[in-house]
């Protein structure tokens, strides 16, 4: 194997990047990111950036000698649109043509946008850093803050904007937020916590048009007729993987590119990170994580695999780990959280808002929330290490 492809320049990309060369892959090495700026850490930019407490260059992943060190083409600002891949190549949209013996694709996600709304000044999504520091300038005039979508990132958002001494509402289409994520007992704490810090709740409602007034966006309209006074509308209702430039590759795609347990979607193509839909090992069933300890864990394992070949690639198996930080809450979660899974508490005290929490489902421990317990919940990480029940 001569030259290796990398398309996407996030933690994925990278990650996998430095596994080949510790691996001892020798030869080229291509990166190519859509970006212009330098691979950078994404979690940060909802929060740290958007609060300003964070300069935008300290959210770079590596600094240019590491970079150097990798012996990498790093091709930035420039799009990938087409993968042949009996040819063997991937084209960019300047028409640039890579040859490649592998490829690993780690593009990620897109923000999935209203269909109304689209022209108006002050209408927001946040999925980069350039799009961060629109939004955080737009927000030192002090402007009136919607934001549409409850899950991970609009909750922090809601929470970064509010620390900010603005005005905010949050609309969330579930009854509380993170109900998706992590089940409406514990969103009903996240609930709590937000309006104690003054953000206005519209739960269980959805958004049916946004008003302009001058170009610009002037009030949000719910499923209930409310009208929501904003100046500034971000929208946060999830993203889609990035696969458009697949569409007419042949790869098998659905809710990201499909892999099979080793990461693989073709031979000597691999795939990684939030665009990467593959059959989970302890469940049996197709998952797609939009997590970043699984984008390095999972570019890890697809860069390995990638050089190991068929004869040698190891199924990819983790057990999920994400958190959030809002306001004074660090929230961390391993396994798997259903909504519909018995909350347990073994340690702390939910009202207090120190605590750890088991999900049983099947009659299985399949998760476990900590809130301000980091230390607490490690000793309940290998209780979900046995398989669990598809």
């Amino acid at each position: 194997m001569d030259h290796i492809v990398l398309v996407g320049a996030s933690a994925a990309g990278l990650t996998a990047a430095d596994a080949l060369r510790l691996e001892g892959f020798t030869g080229t090495l291509t990166m190519v990111g859509e970006e212009l700026c330098p691979p950078y850490d994404r979690p940060p930019l909802s929060k740290h950036v958007l609060a300003g407490t964070l300069e935008p260059h300290k959210t770079t992943l590596r600094q240019d000698a590491d970079l150097q060190r990798l012996r990498m083409d790093l091709k930035l600002g420039r799009r990938a649109t087409h993968l042949d891949p009996a040819a063997r190549t991937v084209t960019l949209a300047d028409g640039d043509r890579l040859d490649f013996d592998g490829l690993i694709i780690a593009t990620g996600l897109r923000p999935r946008r209203l269909p109304f709304g689209r022209d108006l000044a002050g209408v927001h999504v946040l999925r980069t850093l350039d799009e961060a520091l629109t939004l955080r300038a737009q927000l030192l005039a002090g402007p009136r803050v919607v934001v549409i979508g409850a899950g991970f990132l609009g909750t922090e958002i809601a929470a970064t904007t509010r620390s900010l001494g603005l005005d905010v509402t949050l609309v969330g289409i579930e009854p509380t937020p993170l109900a998706g994520q992590l089940g409406t007992q514990v969103g009903g704490l996240v609930a709590d916590m937000h309006q104690e810090n003054g953000v206005r709740l519209c739960m269980g409602r959805s958004v049916t048009d946004l008003l302009g007034a001058g170009g610009r966006v002037s009030a949000v309209v719910l499923d209930d007729d409310t009208l929501l006074p904003a100046d500034v509308v971000v929208v946060a209702i999830g993203s889609v993987p990035a696969v458009d430039w697949l569409a007419d590759s042949g790869l098998p795609l659905g809710d990201g590119v499909l892999c099979d347990s080793t990461c693989q979607v073709a031979p000597g193509i691999y795939a990684a990170g939030d665009v990467a839909n593959w059959p989970h090992p302890l469940t049996g069933e197709r998952t797609r994580l939009e997590q970043r300890t699984n984008a390095t864990q999972q570019a890890l394992t697809a860069a390995r695999n990638l050089l190991a070949g068929p004869g040698g690639a190891k199924p990819y198996a983790p057990i999920p780990f994400g958190w959030t930080d809002q306001y004074d809450a660090k929230i961390q979660f391993h396994g798997w959280c259903p909504a519909d899974a018995r909350i347990e508490y073994v340690d702390g005290d939910p009202q207090a808002r120190k605590f750890v929490a088991l999900y049983h489902a099947g009659g299985r421990v399949v998760g476990a929330l900590g809130w301000n317990s980091a230390r607490t919940l490690r000793a309940y990480h290998g209780r979900l290490a046995a398989p669990i029940a598809a």
